[in-house]
């Protein structure tokens, strides 16, 4: 699913949303930002740690999709959030490190899209993907030897 110019502002709206938020926090927020999709109804609903509500929206192109839906959602919030990270996400009064989550109904994690460290960013939640079959490799290599 590629992105569109009206998937994008919808999405980067929701993130300025979320920001502003926060804006007003005279001590930093400790907190993550819980982002939840519905492919039925295109819906992207934002929640703090406290599971409380902060902003959603219908994002019209979501509306129906199924198969790998929420790889898809999470590589385009992922990509807005790139695209915003120094004008907004950098200047977000939340303490550090924070993480945009995906989650589901049940606010269970289903993968992280974002972290923030300070000096550390990491922009996909597949940073190790594949290292449990590059340290099984390794084990076998190590005990031939």
């Amino acid at each position: 699913m590629n992105l569109t110019a009206q998937t994008i502002q919808q999405i980067e709206r929701v993130i300025r949303k979320v920001a502003d938020k926060f804006s007003s926090a005279e001590v930093p927020v400790l907190t993550d930002i819980h982002l939840q999709v519905k492919p039925e109804s295109g819906e992207l609903l934002v929640f703090n740690d406290d599971d409380e509500e902060l902003t959603r929206c219908v994002v019209e192109q979501w509306i129906g999709h199924d198969e790998g839906f929420y790889d898809s959602a999470a590589e385009q919030i992922r990509q807005c959030l790139e695209h915003l990270r120094r004008d907004v996400i950098e200047k977000m009064p939340v303490m550090h490190p924070f993480c945009f989550v995906l989650v589901d109904e049940d606010h269970e994690t289903l993968r992280d899209i974002y972290l923030v460290d300070d000096e550390t960013m990491i922009l996909s939640g597949r940073l190790l993907d594949g290292f449990e079959k590059d340290l099984d490799d390794f084990f076998r290599r190590l005990m031939e030897e």
